[in-house]
């Protein structure tokens, strides 16, 4: 019952914020913060208590009987990195919005039902469960958005809800085909994992599945969500798009279409892996574009989440591995990212245009500096979660796909070098002209330094990403242990 209890804290959580004043916005934040904490902790005890390599604390009771439907709950060593950063990502969302006060109340329950949902989809070991949960994380977004968002928020919240209810829709029809396919009359994952799907079946039903599932996951062409979603989104709701959101797809991917359908698994990964690297260089090229801040890290999460879907595409322990290290990587660190352009810059600056950005080295040397850190680690340099996790994918793409693919991947690591000191370069060092029209030739003041909730928010996450850089064997022993129930199955 302690990883159903994240579901029950977040849902709880958002009903006592919404049922509170809308003046009372103090009350609220202190509510949404001992919320997000409380989550994070069961997340941690989760991490703590698990010792095998299948699942663990299951929670079982009969839902919906005559059509197979049940109510069950557990995580392993797949779901388990994902919990976590879950709630590492929930409580720097509330410090990030510690000075929110245009609707708090409302704002935090729409925010705590998306991350009920999204530790749902993580625990549910039935089919009929996940999809429900799937579609709770999917409203809320719309709504924080459309009511909080910025510039063109009410077409950006369409938008990525259209794509997110497509998906959702191919989705639902291949559980349905799983569901009558197998003749179990269950939903139920682990049942389905037994049935004898025909080669021919899975070649048919997992691309449906996949693709499904990979819209989420901002798969090219159908990424167009992401970076307008996340350019107009509030700091918190982006960063539970990066953060967390994508990875429910790239989750779906791996645990329900290559989990119950390996066959078909093994004759689309080579399409699949081709898919990845598009995502990997055009997303990588298309940042480097951007004049937009927000709309650079919107297209560096889809080129990141391309080496989710490569490693999944490797089929192999270590790609595998890899994948699910990314989505760990990638959630804390993209949600730093949008954090600190979103807040800490915009919210001094009143801009997110490189060209009115002038050498804000000078003017805000503490903000600057950590933010150059977190480049670097959104870079994947040796010491940040991120070297980990893509060299594991690079090595699981070496194992068991062409050499070609592995060199695009690896062109695709140099552009996102390009693209991040490029971008750097441009918001802190650059000397914009004087006759730009910015007041350049008037002397500039300072900015004020991070707040205390800001520090935190940063401290949390990044702190993450640099404990898996150094000790990745903390998540890489579990993950490789419940994967390789996977392998063992696709092998037999």
């Amino acid at each position: 019952m302690i990883a159903l209890s994240t579901v029950l804290i977040s849902f709880v959580g958002a009903m006592v914020c919404g049922l509170m004043p809308p003046d009372s916005h103090r009350r609220v934040r202190w509510v949404a913060l001992l919320t997000a904490v409380l989550g994070l902790t069961m997340a941690f005890l989760c991490a703590l208590e698990y010792q095998g390599t299948g699942f663990e604390d299951e929670f079982s009771s009969t839902w919906i009987p005559w059509i197979g439907v049940s109510f069950i709950t557990g995580y392993d060593g797949i779901s388990l990195p994902l919990l976590l950063v879950t709630g590492l990502v929930a409580v720097s969302g509330v410090l990030f919005t510690w000075n929110l006060d245009h609707r708090a109340n409302q704002f935090y329950a729409f925010y705590f039902a998306l991350i009920g949902g999204v530790y749902g989809v993580f625990l549910s070991l039935d089919l009929f469960l996940l999809f429900v949960f799937y579609e709770i994380a999917i409203v809320p977004k719309y709504f924080l958005i459309a009511i909080w968002g910025g510039d063109k928020r009410e077409y950006a919240a369409m938008k990525l809800v259209m794509y997110s209810f497509g998906g959702s829709a191919l989705v639902l029809l291949g559980m349905l085909a799983l569901y009558f396919g197998s003749g179990l009359n269950t939903f139920g994952l682990e049942q389905l994992m037994s049935a004898d799907f025909s080669g021919a079946f899975q070649a048919v039903v997992f691309p449906i599945l996949f693709l499904g599932f990979a819209i989420l996951a901002g798969m090219w062409p159908f990424h167009t969500w992401a970076p307008t979603g996340h350019a107009a989104a509030p700091t918190a709701a982006s960063m539970l798009l990066a953060g967390v959101v994508m990875k429910l797809g790239a989750y779906g991917c791996l645990r329900i279409a290559v989990g119950l359908l390996p066959e078909g698994a093994v004759v689309w990964a080579p399409i699949i892996a081709i898919f990845a690297v598009v995502n990997i260089i055009y997303g990588a090229l298309v940042a480097l574009r951007q004049e937009d801040f927000k709309f650079v890290i919107g297209y560096s999460s889809v080129s990141h989440m391309g080496f989710v879907l490569l490693g999944i595409a490797t089929l192999n322990l270590t790609g595998m591995t890899g994948a699910v290290l990314q989505m760990f990587s990638h959630g804390v660190i993209g949600a730093l990212l949008f954090a600190m352009v979103g807040t800490v810059i915009y919210s001094r600056t009143k801009t997110r245009m490189f060209d009115e950005l002038h050498r804000l080295i000078d003017r805000m040397p503490g903000i600057a500096w950590v933010f150059i850190i977190v480049g670097l680690a959104s870079m994947g340099l040796p010491g940040f979660s991120g070297f980990v996790s893509e060299l594991y994918v690079l090595l699981g793409a070496w194992e068991s796909l062409s050499g070609w693919i592995v060199a695009l991947a690896g062109l695709g690591v140099l552009a996102t070098f390009g693209y991040t000191l490029v971008k750097i370069h441009e918001a802190f060092f650059q000397r914009v002209a004087e006759d730009s029209g910015n007041n350049i030739g008037v002397e500039q003041p300072d900015y004020p330094p991070m707040t205390l909730p800001e520090k935190m928010g940063v401290g949390l996450l990044l702190g993450a990403s640099i404990l898996i850089g150094i000790c990745p064997w903390l998540l890489t022993n579990h993950i490789s242990g419940s994967l390789q129930l996977l392998i063992d199955r696709m092998a037999n």
